[in-house]
């Protein structure tokens, strides 16, 4: 069972300032298909290249057009080693940025941009709350700690975020805020 004492906690809380960096890039070419990646393109149109994100679509929206405001994930992975000590497993969390980076509401707000290697995120205000199969590969107990009120606080199941500025982002970018820079 996964804790919830204040030790534990402070166990995963994530890097921040200029300790922050993208530790791993995934990639979904197709439902259930993992790719690691050392560097990939990120664009206001696509999201990530070679992720499906745009072809699967949403169930969130009107016409099951993909969501931009679900266009990339990011996931700590304190998260994860505290609910999978097996990096190789990591990847099935789905998500595509793998980061060491406080990922917490009070940290990044929704409409808050950070910036890893040339490229610009903006955070969205959708929450990403876990589903089934994350619940199937990581275990109820790691489900039910992540969305508990302070799991959602933190966003230990990750964090949404749009692309507002093309670029390439490679794994040991550091990740900072960005300001009201233009796309």
């Amino acid at each position: 069972m996964i804790g919830e004492g204040r030790e534990f906690v402070a166990a995963v809380a994530p890097a921040a300032g200029d300790a922050a960096r993208l530790e791993s890039i995934v990639v979904r070419p197709s439902r259930g298909e993992r790719v690691l990646l050392d560097e990939v393109r990120l664009d206001p149109a696509f999201g990530v290249e070679g992720d499906d994100w745009a072809a699967r679509g949403s169930g969130m929206t009107a016409d099951g057009s993909a969501d931009p405001e679900c266009q990339v994930t990011l996931i700590n992975v304190r998260v994860l080693e505290a609910i999978e000590p097996d990096r190789e497993r990591w990847p099935l969390a789905g998500d595509q940025l793998l980061v060491d980076l406080d990922l917490s509401l009070e940290a990044l707000p929704p409409g808050s941009r950070i910036s890893i290697g040339s490229t610009v995120l903006e955070m969205s205000a959708t929450p990403h709350t876990g589903c089934a199969s994350f619940s199937a590969r990581f275990g109820s107990d790691a489900l039910r700690w992540i969305n508990t009120p302070e799991g959602r606080q933190q966003r230990r199941r990750g964090a949404n975020a749009r692309v507002v500025r093309a670029g390439s982002v490679r794994v040991g970018d550091a990740i900072r805020l960005a300001g009201d820079e233009a796309p």
